[in-house]
Parts: C-alpha cells; sequence; structure tokens
C-alpha cells in the first residue's frame, strides 16, 4: 500500500512542464479515456460536439493533455457471429468514412485549448479473440477463438493502418492498450497465452505480437508521433505475470527504441481491485509499484489509479511515483479541478468519492451517465441557463443531497434561496452512510456543499421542521420537499420485535446488535453489503440474506470485487436466492424463491433490516394549492441513490 498523505504539502511538482517525445506538456496532468458515456464522438453532431464539449471544457481549465478517445481497431469478425461482452465491437472507429472529420474535431478543439491529444488503441480480449481457448479469470466463461497466424498478422496491419488514421485526424500519439483483459495483455499473460508456436511459449515469444504491432505503427506514422502502452504493472489472476514479469515486458518495450512513454495502472475488469478503484482502496494505492518499476527504467512514466485530488497527484509525482498522472473520475467530479489547484482553491474542489456510478450506471442499468458529486457533467453545452425571468423566492425542505444540490444550483442562477433542515447538521443519510467504513469520503462531498451553499449566500436553517402552515406563512413561489425517506420494515412476521432494528438505528448508534447478526437485504445496490463490513468490521458474526440471485445485482463488477472481497476477509456468509419468511430468534424462516423450498436458519441474537426506504413526503398532500408551485425530489420523490437525488435536484434548478 502507497501512503501519500504526508509527502508533498505544497502543489509545485504537477505544474512543472515536461516533454514525452514531440509532445510538449505544460503540466504533469492527463486525461485517460473515461468519456464514451458522456456524449457519442460518431453520433450526431449535437452528440459529437457534446463529446468534444466535455474534454475541452478540462483542457481550457489547465489540463495537459487528453487521452480521451477509446480508439477500438477494426475487429476481424466472420459475417454472422455477434461478438458479446464489455467492449465488444463488430467494427472499430478507424475506418469510419467521418473518422478523420470527427477525431479531427477533438484533436483541433484541445489543441486551441493548450492540451496535447491523444486516443487509445483498442481491442478487447475474448471479443472473440485470444491467442488460446483460455479463460482470463472466474467470472467469464466465453472461451475465444485462438487467432491464426494470419489473423495475428492482419491485426498488426490493423493497429499501423488505425494509428495512421489518427495521425492524419491530427493526433499527437496514440497509446497502445495491453491491459484489462485486451487482446494483447492476453498475449503477454503466461495464464492466456498457451500457444507453442512464435507468439507463444517463451517470454520473447509472449512479447512478439506487441513488438510486431509497435513496429508497423512507427512504420506508418515515422519518428515524430508519440506511441504509448498502456500496461498491467502485475496481473492480479493468480497465474498472470507477477512484478517482475510486469517490469520484463516494460523493459522489453523500453528496448524497441519506439516506445514513447509507459503508462501503469493496477487491475482487472472485475476483481480486487477492478481498474477502476472505489473508496475501498487508498489514494494512488499502486504509486509504489509504478515507482518500484520506475527505478528500471529510462522511459517517461504515467500512473492511473485513484489518483483522487491535486495533493495526491503531487504526492506521486514528488515521490518519483511518476512523471505524469493520469486523473478521470476526479475530472468528471470537477470541471476546473487543474484552475483552481492553481490558483489555490484546493478547498473548492467538488472531491471524487470513488462511488463508481459514473461507469455503472449506462452499463448495468442502460441509464444515462451522470456523476453523483458533478450533475452537472455532460452540460457542458450549454452549459447552465441564464434567468429567463425575475428571480424567484425558493425554498426548500431537506438538506440531505436533493436539497444541497438543489438549493446551490438554483441560487448560481440567480434565485433567492433558503434551506430548512430539521436535523442539526446537513447531509441526510449520506451523513450516515459517511460513517460505515471507507465511506468517511462522503463527508468530504458534505463539507464541499456547505462551503458552496455559504460562499452562495443561501439562507440555511438547521434545526428547523417544517410544518405545512410555516411553509405557507413562507409565501416562497416555489416550494421544493426534499423531505428524505424514513427506513422501510418488509411485512415479515417476526419483523418488528425488540432485536430486530434498520440500519439507520444501528448507524445512529441507538442500539447495538448482538454478536451474531443476520441482515436481511432487500437493496439491489451497496447498503447491504456495507452494512455488514460495519458490523464485521467491529467483531459481529454476520450473514447476509438476499432473495435476488446474487448479491447487489446493480453493483458494477468494477465495484463490487472490492466490498465481496472484505466480507469474504472478514468472514461473512452470503446466502442468495432466500427470501425470509419470518423471525423468530434465534431462528430465521427462509424459502427458495424458485423452488419455495422451506427452510430454518439460526441460530442469531439480532436481525439487521437493509431493505431500503419509504419517501417521507406528507407534506406534499398538505402543501398541494397552497402554494404557488410544489416539486418533490430525491428519496421523498421515490427513494433511490445518491446519484438519483443530484441529478434530479439539478435538472430542476435548470428549468426554475
Amino acid at each position: 500500500m502507497t501512503d501519500t498523505s504526508s509527502l508533498a504539502p505544497a502543489l509545485s511538482r504537477i505544474f512543472e512542464p515536461f516533454s514525452i517525445g514531440p509532445m510538449r506538456l505544460r503540466n504533469r496532468i492527463m486525461l485517460p479515456p473515461h468519456a464514451s458515456a458522456i456524449g457519442n464522438l460518431f453520433g450526431t453532431q449535437e452528440e459529437a460536439e457534446k463529446h468534444v464539449g466535455y474534454w475541452v471544457s478540462r483542457a481550457q481549465a489547465g489540463a495537459a493533455w487528453v487521452g480521451g478517445i477509446t480508439g477500438f481497431v477494426e475487429n476481424l469478425i466472420p459475417p454472422g457471429f455477434d461478438p458479446s461482452g464489455v467492449g465488444a465491437r463488430t467494427a472499430g472507429i478507424w475506418r469510419r468514412p467521418d473518422c478523420i472529420e470527427r477525431v479531427g474535431m477533438y484533436a483541433s478543439g484541445l489543441h486551441a485549448a493548450g492540451a496535447c491529444a491523444t486516443a487509445q488503441l483498442v481491442i478487447q480480449g475474448g471479443m472473440p479473440h485470444g491467442p488460446s481457448q483460455a479463460l482470463s479469470g472466474p467470472l467469464v466463461n466465453l472461451v475465444p477463438h485462438a487467432l491464426t497466424v494470419d489473423e495475428i498478422r492482419w491485426f498488426v496491419r490493423e493497429y499501423g493502418f488505425s494509428a495512421r488514421q489518427a495521425q492524419r485526424a491530427g493526433l499527437d500519439g496514440v497509446e497502445i492498450h495491453a491491459n484489462h483483459d485486451d487482446m494483447i495483455e492476453w498475449f503477454l499473460s503466461p495464464k492466456t497465452n498457451l500457444r507453442s508456436d512464435a507468439y507463444g511459449g517463451s517470454f520473447e515469444n509472449r512479447m512478439r505480437f506487441l513488438r510486431e504491432i509497435i513496429a508497423e505503427i512507427r512504420e506508418q506514422v515515422g519518428a515524430d508521433f508519440v506511441i504509448g502502452v498502456r500496461m498491467n504493472m502485475v496481473e492480479s489472476e493468480p497465474g498472470g505475470y507477477d512484478e517482475a514479469g510486469g517490469l520484463a515486458i516494460a523493459q522489453a518495450l523500453q528496448a524497441t527504441g519506439s516506445v514513447s512513454y509507459l503508462h501503469f495502472v493496477m487491475g482487472s475488469p472485475w476483481g480486487n481491485p477492478s481498474y477502476i478503484q472505489p473508496h475501498y482502496y487508498q489514494p494512488a494505492q499502486w504509486a509504489g509499484l509504478s515507482q518500484a518499476l520506475r527505478r528500471h527504467l529510462t522511459l517517461p512514466i504515467v500512473h492511473t489509479g485513484r489518483v483522487n485530488s491535486p495533493l495526491v497527484a503531487e504526492a506521486v509525482i514528488a515521490a518519483g511515483m511518476a512523471d505524469v498522472v493520469g486523473m478521470a473520475r476526479a475530472h468528471i467530479a470537477e470541471r476546473e479541478l487543474v484552475s483552481k489547484a492553481r490558483a489555490g482553491r484546493t478547498q473548492d474542489i467538488r472531491p471524487c468519492i470513488g462511488c463508481n456510478e459514473c461507469i455503472a450506471r449506462q452499463y448495468m442499468e442502460a441509464i444515462p451517465f451522470a456523476c453523483t458529486v458533478n450533475p452537472s457533467v455532460g452540460y457542458e453545452i450549454p452549459g447552465l441557463p441564464a434567468l429567463q425571468g425575475p428571480a424567484k423566492k425558493l425554498l426548500v425542505i431537506g438538506g440531505g443531497p436533493a436539497g444541497m444540490e438543489l438549493a446551490a444550483t438554483a441560487r448560481e442562477r440567480g434565485h433567492q434561496v433558503e434551506l430548512w433542515e430539521r436535523e442539526a447538521a446537513l447531509g441526510g443519510q449520506m451523513a450516515l452512510a459517511a460513517r460505515m467504513p471507507t465511506q468517511e469520503v462522503f463527508n468530504d462531498y458534505i463539507r464541499h456543499q456547505q462551503q458552496r451553499l455559504a460562499d452562495l449566500g443561501v439562507t440555511v436553517r438547521l434545526g428547523k421542521a417544517a410544518r405545512a402552515e410555516d411553509v405557507i406563512a413562507a409565501s416562497a413561489d416555489v416550494v421544493a420537499l426534499a423531505t428524505g425517506a424514513r427506513a422501510r420494515r418488509p411485512d415479515i412476521p417476526g419483523v418488528h420485535g425488540p432485536l430486530v432494528h434498520d440500519a439507520w438505528q444501528i448507524l445512529r448508534g441507538e442500539v447495538t446488535p448482538g454478536r451474531r447478526v443476520a441482515i436481511v437485504a432487500q437493496d439491489d445496490h451497496v447498503v447491504p453489503l456495507s452494512l455488514a463490513d460495519y458490523l464485521s468490521s467491529r467483531g459481529h458474526q454476520v450473514t447476509l440474506l438476499y432473495s435476488t440471485n446474487a448479491p447487489a445485482v446493480l453493483l458494477s463488477r468494477y465495484f463490487l470485487g472490492a466490498i465481496l472481497a472484505r466480507l469474504s476477509q472478514a468472514g461473512v456468509e452470503i446466502v442468495a436466492m432466500e427470501e425470509v419468511t419470518g423471525i423468530a430468534l434465534p431462528h430465521i424462516s427462509t424459502r427458495n424463491v424458485y423452488s419455495l423450498i422451506a427452510r430454518q436458519r439460526g441460530e442469531f441474537d439480532s436481525v439487521a433490516l437493509a431493505c431500503g426506504g419509504l419517501s417521507e413526503n406528507q407534506l406534499q398532500a398538505e402543501l398541494t394549492g397552497k402554494v404557488p408551485a410544489l416539486h418533490v425530489l430525491g428519496d421523498a420523490y421515490a427513494p433511490r441513490r445518491t446519484v438519483f437525488a443530484t441529478r434530479q435536484a439539478y435538472q430542476l434548478a435548470r428549468v426554475l
């Protein structure tokens, strides 16, 4: 584990210029690809402008280098075969008739903003290709097609063509994606490359495919074009290459003389850690491994991996762990991250809380891209609309995430805003969630919103319970109810017993469960798992009971591995497909949701309920028709996750 907390008290190193081949970087901060969900570069003109506008806004704020395009190369697919899985493509972007025009939009926009622009060259492994008919891990069982030598040579030529297209479009370079289950990583790995020909077996043979790709690209683009390689420092799956293997790959790439830089990362697409590391890991936790490899290399090194703030970035650079840091989710959370850091306004930067909603929503639930802490992301064009009439007097009831975001954004548009919160502090359920292990970072967001409200001059009244007559007497033009939810108790015999507690009671410290706790999980996201983490970390023996066929069915694979690993290490038992039908401690009755076979489980001392919430919206009926305009949002409308609340709040503020 890398401790970066005390390495760099001031920001200076990240703002030093740096060169990678012909690329002249104005500072040490780059943005890796992450905008595929924000807007389609190859969609309508409006979608393309939205996509480019996202990147340009970050470059205008000072980012030196944007490697934003996930540039899938053409896929060699026989007619009628449908590739499947994350990253599956039947066609790439580099042979599209609009490739030069659209990639050129991206390149010219970033250059005009003072940033360098590159793209990744990607072909996901197993979609359907690989070096051998071997699996890379236990969670994906799609056996790949083992490439023939002729097919390998076809892909080598295709990489060269793709890089030449990138150069023609005006990019400064390309980055070869040789990590995270990419087909190239499968060739490098002793776990997945079981070939016995010139492309497998020995280390030299396993390197051959990548070496040939690099040589072909260099021949196509010449000397004055950047070629980088993004690679896992180690493979986290048993049987893959270790640190020594990672160093050997890096040294072999350096020895080609054609590689401009190496981009070190960590993780798999599904495991512990995933390559999009959530808040269960320390910031820049694997930067020390980057440093260990860098000592043996002369090529410039980029490191990406939960570098979530300028202070962490500074620590990584100052300690010699990398020459450049990649910051993706931190820039989703805060468009002006670089400019605020340069101005010494780090306290004004929206903190990334590592919840990974930014990647999970589209891929798990097919709903629009959004960031929990920054619901304005994706609206860089046209931005927050100006008022079309006189300012309104807005009264917001409730100081949780929805209420805070609505109040702040409405005030930014020019409305007069007052916020009432019945508790003594802002934050709502998010403040409770922050009490669970590794989720303390949620408090950073609450503090940010508190300061934002204060700076904007929003009147905040704490300890103010909203009665209907008081709301009416306030004479607001608009009243918004962000009153949250209360804990839900399902209709189960015995659920109101004295040893049955809801998650909120436990987190508030109102009750202390017994040693053996059964958690009834009727929530499809992280809350039951987090509650199990909270209890097991305090010495409780925990069993999680799910009626779904797996835990947390809406939690993305980029997040799930981390918390499941923690619970496994803590000895938490997870039971799936069993609905709780009765509570009579020390036993709990269940039945299989498919076969309806009944059984008893136990013995338990207490039961904890993680069953979601019920909307606290009784004021709606009392105020309907008695105030000029009334809105209900967040959990008061329908209990969901924080990202739903902040997104709804932002959209409401845009149209008031």
